[in-house]
């Protein structure tokens, strides 16, 4: 249960996030989540979009740097420790996370975290065992709807 995650490197400097999600707009692509890690002179702008496939190549075509990654998309029970959960079945698990970020969807009682993992098999396979919730690309943008 992997979807596809879009990772842009972004030059520090004025106007460059508008371009970039401008001409995410113009190919009829929509952000569903999105991450950004900076330093000073460049950052890594990680997309969950409901085209992925389209967003590499518009992106790739208008000459940015572009790359796709399998990430896992955890549900998780919006409620005091619902997120602790997976992460100690990741830590059982011997699984490093990476990276990670999180949103809230419309259904109020679940919220999703996107996780970068060194392992995705084991990792699913241990979140699916724990009876954790995994989306893959139909039911994570199903979802957003």
């Amino acid at each position: 249960m992997l979807i596809k995650q879009i990772s842009v490197f972004v030059e520090n400097k004025e106007g460059r996030l508008a371009e970039i999600t401008e001409t995410i707009a113009k190919a009829g692509v929509d952000i569903r989540a999105l991450s950004i890690a900076d330093t000073t002179d460049f950052g890594i702008l990680r997309l969950i979009v409901d085209k992925p496939h389209e967003t590499e190549k518009v992106l790739r075509d208008s000459g940015f740097t572009v790359s796709v990654t399998s990430v896992i998309a955890v549900g998780i029970d919006d409620v005091p420790g619902g997120f602790a959960k997976p992460m100690r079945v990741l830590a059982n698990a011997h699984i490093d996370v990476e990276y990670m970020y999180a949103f809230i969807s419309r259904d109020t009682k679940k919220a999703y975290v996107i996780l970068r993992v060194n392992d995705n098999a084991t990792a699913a396979k241990a979140l699916e065992e724990a009876g954790i919730a995994l989306l893959d690309e139909n039911g994570f943008h199903d979802m957003m709807k």
